[in-house]
């Protein structure tokens, strides 16, 4: 099964295969990528004869010889017999069970197949999941696929026909976690200790698939393919398939994560093809804005926070940036408005108003705030000041080739900058992806000193937000992180700016730190600390805490990076994932309490977070000692 990039990627499932060579040729000529199909024939059961194998003679399915080598380890998913229970209370069908999986997985290995699917159809999966941990830490097997249904059998049957007979009521589980399919998996996974090659794939078992809070929880998990049975589809007024449109939604969030798609069931369309070419359309007709264009290839890829304060920024970042279309916008209309509530129309000719960029970078702030300036027809005096020394030379540039000398050019830390006179307006864009990371309380309370009285910071406010987040993939990756001669727990201790998309939030942002500039409070104290309380609706587990910020750069222009909130089209910062050591399961309806510092000390800024609820986990990060922000340029 290559990955797909020009179009979805989808395999067929079989329930019977009399000939796998002509099944195989069926759906490539079809337009699928991969089948699905029985390691063994679904009516072969085994006896257990002796502990040396079972007591039939012959051969137990078909052979290798079938196939070259190449297919079967690329283009077939072997399925273990659904007959099979090793968590059967019979003991004969325990113990045949038990040798009929093994027998599959280990054919399934002979054949280097990609994955073997194993199906969950109870909450009772102790014996199944001893069976997989051990092979998937003793073989070389390459992935076990676990078909988990999106409804439990208790939810898809006839609950009317269960509710008038008391006898059958009463087998009606009483433990929601016995109901939930989640679950099932959650425990298997947690019982394999999150091993890498154990999956979920998600089928798709009820007519009806809304985009709600069960398809998000599925969102965030490291789902390998999505079963589609054709019962779902409806048929358009020309005879051919169609997903309601509620569906349609639910396959293009999945899409968008590169997961696969497995069509099961009787052709109910004419032909088989139909419902790949359908697939396909919503695939390749799906949107995407200039965010996820920008981001592509960056989903779910940690990247360590810059630190331009004690770091001077590279060539190629600057230009990344610049590249943003909302942003410098949204700042050229926010200097426009301030201008003309600085000067009124009667003294525009006379009064000159002195703008100053601290931070300039490569001058896009400058840049922005000349075009402003003469939007509003306003006299102004400008000054950009840069601590980089790389960035100056760029600066200097562009006074004398664009500026043509109008902006005064001042290579120096704003902290420490003597200005000639005061500014009226201030404007800067210091912050990281959790508002203040960057060090903009510090940066700008130092420059406020060259600001006049009634003077304008631009921005005026910010403000960080956080919710706890699912992603075992994510959790994965950080742990993937371990470095040599660093604490052993130095990895989850760190902030990450993420991409994220194989996430799922629990529950709504909630306002973490804020910061007001010009900050007239004396003395000025910077460190924060907050406790959060968080709903959440669906048993999850917690991986870590997602970080977001909003600012007002003046009055009512505002930028925000806030899922609801999400200015259109900015791109300039990816949310912030604040991991933590060990996962959290949260039962359904329960309360998850959040605890967030931001410390300061003469040399650095750092944060600490914990949980305390639904059970408390270490503070992570103490004194900073696995990652701070530098307070020296």
């Amino acid at each position: 099964m290559s990955e797909k990039t020009t179009h979805v990627s989808c395999g067929r499932d079989f329930s019977y295969v009399p000939d796998i060579r002509d099944c195989l040729q069926l759906a490539s000529g079809s337009g699928y990528d991969f089948i699905a199909v029985p390691i063994a024939h679904p009516r072969y059961k085994r006896e257990l004869g002796s502990t040396d194998g079972p007591k039939r003679p012959g051969a137990f399915t078909r052979t290798d010889l079938l196939l070259p080598g190449s297919d079967w380890s690329s283009l077939v998913v072997g399925k273990i017999s659904p007959w099979i229970n090793v968590d059967s209370r019979c003991e004969v069908a325990r113990k045949n069970s038990i040798l009929a999986i093994k027998q599959e997985l280990a054919f399934s290995i002979h054949l280097s197949l990609p994955a073997a699917m194993i199906k969950l159809k109870s909450p009772n999966n102790m014996q199944l999941s001893q069976i997989v941990n051990h092979t998937l830490r003793n073989s070389t097997i390459q992935q076990i696929w676990v078909n988990v249904p999106l409804k439990s059998p208790y939810d898809v049957c006839d609950n009317e026909l269960i509710n008038k007979n008391s006898n059958l009521a009463d087998l009606q589980p009483k433990d929601q976690r016995a109901t939930d399919p989640w679950e099932w998996w959650n425990e298997m996974r947690c019982l394999c200790n999150n091993h890498r090659k154990l999956n979920p794939v998600l089928e798709l078992n009820s007519k009806v698939v809304n985009y709600d809070n069960v398809i998000k929880r599925w969102l965030g998990e490291p789902l390998k393919a999505v079963v589609i049975p054709t019962n779902m589809f409806l048929t358009n007024k020309k005879g051919y398939p169609v997903l309601p449109k509620e569906t349609q939604l639910v396959f293009q969030k999945f899409s968008k994560m590169n997961v696969q798609f497995i069509v099961s069931g009787a052709v109910l369309h004419k032909n088989i093809m139909y419902y790949y070419h359908y697939l396909n359309h919503l695939y390749a007709t799906q949107g995407y804005d200039s965010v996820e264009k920008f981001a592509k290839g960056y989903e779910d890829y940690l990247q360590t926070p810059l630190q331009p304060l004690s770091e001077n920024l590279e060539s190629q970042t600057y230009e990344i940036f610049e590249k943003d279309p909302v942003k410098y916008a949204e700042y050229q209309n926010a200097v426009y408005k301030a201008l003309l509530d600085r000067v009124p129309d009667e003294k525009a000719d006379e009064v000159i108003t002195v703008i100053m960029v601290v931070g300039a970078g490569r001058g896009p702030l400058v840049r922005a705030s000349l075009k402003a300036a003469k939007e509003a027809q306003r006299k102004v005096k400008m000054y950009a000041v840069e601590k980089n020394p790389n960035a100056i030379v760029t600066l200097e540039t562009l006074n004398e080739e664009e500026w043509k000398g109008a902006v005064t050019v001042v290579s120096c830390d704003m902290r420490l900058y003597e200005a000639p006179e005061k500014a009226d307006i201030l404007v800067s864009e210091l912050l990281g992806s959790f508002s203040d990371n960057e060090l903009s309380p510090e940066c700008l309370d130092g420059a406020q000193k060259f600001l006049k009285e009634g003077g304008i910071s631009i921005p005026c406010k910010y403000t960080s937000y956080a919710t706890p987040l699912s992603s075992p993939k994510l959790h994965g990756e950080v742990a993937a992180c371990r470095e040599v001669g660093k604490l052993p727990e130095a990895h989850f201790e760190c902030p990450y700016v993420v991409r994220l998309q194989n996430v799922n939030y629990l529950d709504e942002p909630k306002d973490v730190f804020t910061f007001v500039h010009p900050n007239y409070e004396e003395p000025i104290n910077n460190e924060r600390y907050v406790k959060l309380e968080f709903n959440v609706d669906k048993a999850s587990m917690i991986h870590g805490v997602a970080g977001f910020f909003d600012m007002v750069l003046y009055k009512d222009v505002t930028l925000s990076i806030l899922p609801n909130t999400h200015s259109p089209g900015m791109f300039s910062w990816f949310p912030a994932f604040f991991p933590i050591e060990n996962p959290i399961y949260c039962p359904a309806g329960g309360k998850v309490c959040l605890h967030f510092w931001r410390k300061v000390a003469k040399t650095k800024v750092w944060y600490e977070w914990c949980f305390t609820s639904p059970q408390a986990t270490a503070i992570h990060n103490p004194g900073g000692r696995s990652y701070w922000i530098g307070l020296s340029a």
